[in-house]
């Protein structure tokens, strides 16, 4: 049966942000990115207004060639890349958040969620990619910068130039009843938001701990490139920005933005933070040499080590895990991180 261009507007004005328009024109991969990103941020969501004629005369025409397989290979999209790397820089940081307690996250578990939302963007409309190729990439990338989370930026990149090079179009589509498809989609939506809910509920403080240091270790990307940090704090604060312009500015959608804000502000003075800490605990000034952090790590170490405190081994114990926390946040970035 056609789809209906007045139909799929109406869905997406009423379900757009959760990609119920893409369910009704068979784009499950692109349904799925939307529930998991709830419609990238709302700026996909937006942006789509004038893209839906396409998308529907793009389904109708695969419904009339089912049996023919389109050959070739697309064209290039700068567009599908730079999305395949957020995503996949997004996917990295849901799972630095809710999966780094595993044993081998750095190995297995930050690489296979990169490559997923890689393999998801690349799965859009009408094309898809070679899994194996683009999987093989990351697990490939993520030893190199084993045990940082500014690994998710490199493994993302490197998967997306790999999907991007074995693009293709699918072959011509299985029909399948709407129940399969929605178990399906469901299937994947919670093996994305279950470790993330479980931590959240389970582990509160340590999530938010975590949320805090890998926001702040994105940020902290952007760096040497306040251009690029200008634009990063404007894409963190644009979903907000969208609902004041919708909603109007009244007192309190201002009081809100000043709320979001400070939230941001908080974020981004974690590191400074930790970092502060992290000297007194050290008993050092701020701009100590790393030969000097060193050097006094090694001297505490021999203080307070349990073996050399028996008869006070929970003092030492305590004293011991603040030390090594401590002299982590302040070495070199080349220094692997333990856990």
């Amino acid at each position: 049966m056609a789809k209906g261009l007045l139909v799929t507007y109406v869905l997406w004005a009423v379900g757009g942000p959760v990609g119920l328009h893409h369910l009704y024109l068979g784009r499950d991969s692109h349904a799925l990115l939307w529930m998991l990103t709830l419609g990238g941020g709302g700026v996909g969501w937006l942006w789509e207004f004038w893209k839906l004629p396409g998308f529907v005369a793009q389904t109708n025409r695969a419904q009339g060639q089912r049996q023919s397989s389109r050959g070739g290979t697309p064209p290039v999209s700068l567009i599908r890349f730079a999305a395949q790397v957020i995503v996949g820089i997004y996917f990295g940081l849901v799972a630095l958040i809710s999966l780094s307690f595993m044993a081998s996250f750095y190995i297995v578990g930050l690489p296979l969620a990169v490559g997923l939302g890689v393999l998801l963007v690349a799965a859009v409309g009408n094309q898809t990619s070679d899994v194996k190729n683009t999987l093989g990439a990351a697990f490939l990338t993520s030893p190199v910068f084993y045990g940082r989370p500014i690994a998710i930026l490199p493994i993302s990149v490197v998967a997306s130039i790999t999907a991007q090079k074995h693009r293709r179009y699918k072959p011509s589509p299985v029909s399948e009843t709407l129940s399969v498809r929605l178990y399906r989609l469901g299937l994947a939506y919670l093996a994305f938001t279950g470790p993330l809910a479980y931590s959240a509920f389970c582990n509160t403080a340590a999530t938010l701990s975590y949320v805090a240091e890998t926001l702040g270790s994105l940020l902290s990307w952007f760096s040497f490139f306040p251009l690029l940090g200008h634009l990063m704090e404007s894409v963190l604060l644009l979903p907000y920005r969208v609902w004041r312009l919708l909603v109007g500015d009244h007192g309190f959608s201002s009081s809100y933005f000043q709320e979001w804000e400070k939230l941001y502000e908080f974020v981004r003075s974690f590191q400074d933070e930790k970092r502060q800490l992290a000297y007194q605990v050290l008993g050092l000034l701020e701009g100590a040499t790393n030969e000097d952090i060193h050097q006094r790590y090694r001297e505490l170490v021999k203080i307070w080590h349990p073996d050399h405190n028996p008869h006070q081994t929970e003092e030492a114990q305590r004293h011991f895990l603040e030390i090594q926390a401590a002299y982590e946040a302040l070495s070199p970035p080349r220094k692997l991180r333990g856990f």
